[in-house]
């Protein structure tokens, strides 16, 4: 049985849940595509009913929805209930500007020898969303509350770590009114994952997770004819300049490194720091970052929870063991659970495999350049491409670093975060495709032409 909660805190199994049999997993693909036929019909105005309907309802159970977020990944419970809002504003956002998002788009019909032309947007179904561990709410509300909205049904299969969190989701949905099976939660191994994106009656995918499983999801789309959109993490440049505040810039590089307990996408992970204020960012970031208290997730007072795994401690220790250079942390706690501390690292080399890879755990590595053109080769000659950063108060560095910087989304004096009102999605191996916003909310719409003559 590869589906259970485990508390990260203490390393013990809270609860284990079953995996959906054959049969059962058939009963709810035929229920999603019997909802996605009537789902289609509703109202516009009901749906958006209904997702405030389910914000409010998130609202009200936040505290408790919270604690079980901690308990079943090991984020501060801080963290945690700034999740859940941002869950409820994301729902909001799409209850209010959902209807204008799927208003029909006029074309010059004349030019088109048209009475009338013009693009009408609709759901194609039901869409299968294939989500990881580390926001385990958030990462299915940014599908859920867009999918929701245009039309679409959603079947989640969540990561198998955060069972009771996918649970939620469906109930969630259930009870604020939404018609029965509209939004499905699959307790299924990731090997089943095929076998659904296979079924015809499943219609697009969307995944977060890593490159291999990416891999796996876009090769059977692309077999099957479906659309995907896949975000597959990142290494995230946080780059600094000479002309920045570097105490306003530290203070966000330790949050960028550390959100989440350092297990974010978009978490700020290679720092490439100008050598004329390179001893002084330094000094500064490890002074901070080695302040932070490592401890329960549930005291207010922790600033770092444990990881949410064991294999993912393993997986950041790689580098120490390796040569690199160790500035603050670099030891795991004598202590239960899957603690790792706060970590600079200097000395990185092409031997080391978070040199190549995303580093899941609150580790920095610190690079020393002489100039942003510098930075930008580096930061640039990474696999992926999703988020990044730059400090500089000079304009001209500005505009070089968002014409040149290969990622998805730029961020200037300060850490990217995932909003509903802006596009999120990456290029080159960080994946295809935008979340959030109305390109969002397309992404999984037939942007139907319909042209109509004299």
């Amino acid at each position: 049985m590869a589906i259970a909660s485990t508390n990260p805190t203490t390393g013990e199994v809270v609860e284990r849940f079953e995996e959906l049999t054959a049969d059962q997993l058939e009963d709810r693909l035929a229920r999603a595509a019997a909802a996605a036929e009537s789902y289609r019909l509703t109202s516009v105005e009901d749906r958006a009913g209904w997702l405030r309907a389910a914000a409010d309802l998130l609202e009200s159970e936040a505290d408790d929805v919270a604690g079980m977020i901690v308990t079943e990944m090991g984020k501060t419970l801080r963290a945690a209930r700034q999740e859940v809002a941002k869950c409820v504003a994301g729902l909001r956002y799409y209850a209010k500007h959902g209807p204008e998002f799927l208003r029909d788009v006029e074309g010059d019909g004349e030019s088109v020898g048209a009475r009338r032309a013009y693009v009408t947007y609709q759901p194609i179904g039901a869409v299968l969303a294939v989500m990881p561990w580390n926001l385990p709410l958030w990462q299915a509300m940014r599908f859920a509350a867009p999918a929701l909205m245009a039309g679409n049904v959603g079947l989640l299969k969540h990561a198998s770590n955060v069972p009771r969190c996918a649970l939620y989701m469906e109930r969630l949905f259930r009870e604020a009114g939404f018609p029965e099976d509209v939004f499905q939660t699959l307790l299924i191994p990731s090997g089943t994952v095929e076998r659904v994106l296979r079924d015809p009656r499943v219609a697009a995918a969307t995944l977060t997770g890593s490159e291999p499983a990416g891999r796996s999801v876009a090769s059977v789309a692309g077999e099957e004819i479906k659309k995907v959109v896949l975000e597959l993490g990142g290494s995230d440049p946080f780059i600094v300049m000479p002309s920045t505040d570097l105490d306003r810039a530290t203070d966000v590089a330790v949050v960028a490194r550390t959100l989440n307990n350092g297990q974010s996408c978009i978490n700020g992970k290679r720092f490439f720091v100008h050598e004329d204020i390179a001893d002084a960012f330094i000094e500064k970031f490890v002074a901070k970052m080695g302040a932070l208290v490592v401890g329960d997730p549930m005291d207010e007072a922790t600033d770092v929870g444990p990881l949410a795994t064991e294999s993912g401690r393993r997986d950041v220790e790689d580098a120490v063991g390796k040569g690199a250079t160790v500035l603050v942390g670099g030891e795991r706690p004598d202590r239960p659970g899957w603690y790792y501390p706060p970590t600079v690292l200097t000395g990185i080399t092409p031997e080391m495999r978070m040199y190549h890879e995303e580093v899941f755990g609150p580790v920095a590595q610190v690079f020393v350049v002489s100039s942003l053109e510098e930075a930008l080769r580096e930061a640039n000659g990474h696999p992926y491409g999703l988020g990044s950063n730059l400090w500089s108060e000079d304009e001209a560095e500005r505009a070089l670093f968002v014409r040149d910087v290969q990622s998805g989304m730029a961020f200037i004096n300060g850490h990217t975060t995932s909003y509903p009102e802006i596009p999120f999605g990456g290029v080159k191996r960080s994946g295809n495709g935008r979340e959030l916003s109305d390109l969002g909310m397309r992404e999984f719409m037939n942007a139907k032409t319909v042209w109509v003559g004299g």
